[in-house]
């Protein structure tokens, strides 16, 4: 198995091995894949955090001799992250292997991080509402899982991530795990919501308290939940109908 990590802020995943193809999710600085098979100038990879395999370009990440675990994850939208002279920027979520509130290290490679990070391992979910707040207003973004462009089911991986709880990335993966809750009035903060129509789920949002939920449609915003589904208090309409609500943690 040859193991390699994000070595980059953001990194697309494609569909195809194209950079034409469809961006179905992307990589985190600090995130850990493997690599399956090399075609041309990409590279397809299972990503070890969720399994998720997709295509990636192969000057978009960097070689691993050990696996290593990286508990704490960023909590600035973005900061910047020094590796000897060169300055870059780590983005919401990204994973800090070894950080000890300055420094962290990759293998050899020395990083400075003066910005804060959490350590997901001791994080307590009474934190989930104000985590998942950071995300308000980030713009919907097919494939996407950062501040900068994010899509539903990206949304609810990243702020679980924070809780070291690993997600499946995509919504209808999401609704097959976890205990089914019975009605909406039941629904607690932290609860995932899953609408669609007929059999199939095409979106997800959190559940938060006094009848609301966070997700990202168009934007991650605050709207109402009931029996119904996802009420717009802008649009003062349904755009999402509730197929069912799954209790994760």
């Amino acid at each position: 198995m040859t193991l390699a990590f994000c070595n980059l802020a953001i990194v697309p995943l494609r569909a195809e091995n194209s950079d034409t193809a469809e961006m179905v999710s992307q990589l985190l600085f600090g995130e850990i894949i493997e690599l399956i098979d090399i075609k041309d100038n990409w590279t397809y990879i299972r990503c070890v955090y969720d399994n998720y395999e997709a295509w990636v370009d192969t000057k978009q990440y960097k070689i691993l001799e050990n696996f290593y675990e990286a508990p704490f994850l960023t909590l600035h939208i973005s900061h910047a992250c020094q590796q000897n002279d060169l300055s870059f920027p780590l983005l919401l979520g990204s994973r800090l292997p070894y950080f000890d509130g300055i420094n962290f290290k990759i293998e050899k490679q020395k990083y400075i991080y003066n910005g804060k990070a959490i350590d997901v391992r001791n994080n307590s979910l009474a934190n989930l509402k104000k985590i998942a707040e950071k995300y308000l207003n980030a713009p919907y973004l097919w494939g996407g899982r950062s501040p900068f462009g994010i899509d539903c089911s990206g949304f609810s991986q990243m702020v679980f991530s924070f809780f070291n709880i690993a997600l499946p990335r995509d919504a209808y993966m999401q609704a097959n795990i976890g205990t089914t809750i019975n009605f909406v009035g039941e629904a607690r903060t932290g609860d995932l919501a899953f609408f669609g129509k007929e059999e199939k789920i095409t979106h997800v949002g959190i559940c938060l308290d006094n009848n609301e939920i966070i997700h990202a449609s168009g934007k991650v915003r605050i709207d109402l939940l009931d029996h119904i589904g996802i009420y717009n208090r802008e649009l003062k309409k349904y755009t999402h109908f509730i197929k069912t609500i799954k209790r994760v943690i």
